[in-house]
């Protein structure tokens, strides 16, 4: 099997080939240098060239505070582009892979998400990210669209310089304690599971809308005190006070997803979120 996995040099990109090559499929990575979603004809000519079966769409504009800044390109990036891609992927009549967000939703339910319930994005970021959501929907009939939440990996994100458990272990290094929020409760999913899931979905015709996330939740603070238990690092992590870290763009507060169509399917590979850091602290 053919596949161009798009956004290669991102976080999960990289999990992504990897594990498509693992798994014996010819992987064409590409980069913003060899393709630049945002443009219709790059995207036909690149794809159409290429004509792979399976289409993954890792690429996105995802630094919140930057898409609130710049909404034109974050909607050039994460709708139009999503478009584009879709567009390509109904041509050539490939399966596609898009990856979404939990941030699609307000949190405010205050229970596990699952893939019925009505979306209400409080920033940029997550509008944008919707509005990709229902075009690739609209448009490639052979998709597959992936929320996921709180990713981690081995490689270096590229809007960011780090994920969270990069970041932790860093500022580990550097001071004697650290205050982390405990007001939003997220999935932290790894990269590799993701990669995972997605290979397993690119086997399947069950096409369609999947929450992709680790079983169970936790707070920013319950990451950062697990992360530092299994790295063995002295540093001090207590919960932050109520708006001592006031978010510069609001988000959602709880933003767990339930990963209820994979189930129903057959589908899920997901493990609780401390197995998922367990392994992948093994392997760092």
């Amino acid at each position: 099997m053919k596949v161009a996995v798009i956004g290669a040099n991102g976080q999960l990109g990289a999990d992504v080939c990897a594990r498509f090559a693992a798994n014996g499929d010819e992987v064409l990575p590409l980069t913003h240098t060899e393709l630049e979603i945002t443009s219709e004809d790059a995207t036909r000519q690149a794809l159409g060239a290429a004509k792979p079966s399976v289409i993954v769409n890792t690429a996105a504009m995802h630094h919140v505070e930057n898409c609130e800044k710049d909404p034109a390109q974050a909607f050039a990036v994460n709708a139009i582009g999503a478009r584009n891609v879709a567009t390509a992927a109904r041509e050539l009549d490939a399966a596609l892979v898009h990856i979404s967000t939990d941030y699609v939703f307000d949190g405010a339910k205050q229970a596990p998400y699952v893939e019925s319930d009505a979306p209400f994005p409080l920033n940029v970021y997550g509008n944008s990210k919707l509005s990709g959501e229902y075009f690739v929907r609209a448009t490639a009939p052979r998709h597959f669209v992936l929320r996921v939440s709180a990713i981690y990996g081995k490689g270096r994100c590229r809007a960011k310089g780090h994920n969270f458990v990069q970041l932790m272990l860093k500022l580990a290094k550097e001071r004697d304690e650290l205050r982390v929020v405990t007001d939003e409760i997220v999935s932290p999913t790894p990269t590799q599971q993701i990669a995972e899931q997605i290979v397993r979905l690119s086997r399947s015709d069950a096409y369609g809308l999947y929450h992709g996330t680790s079983e169970g939740s936790c707070s920013w603070f319950e990451f950062a005190r697990e992360i530092f238990s299994l790295a063995g690092v002295k540093t001090r992590v207590t919960p932050a006070a109520p708006g001592e870290f006031p978010a510069k763009v609001p988000r959602p507060a709880y933003s767990v997803l339930e990963n209820a169509t994979l189930k129903q399917n057959g589908l899920n590979v997901f493990t609780d979120w401390h197995e998922g850091l367990r392994a992948f602290m093994q392997t760092t």
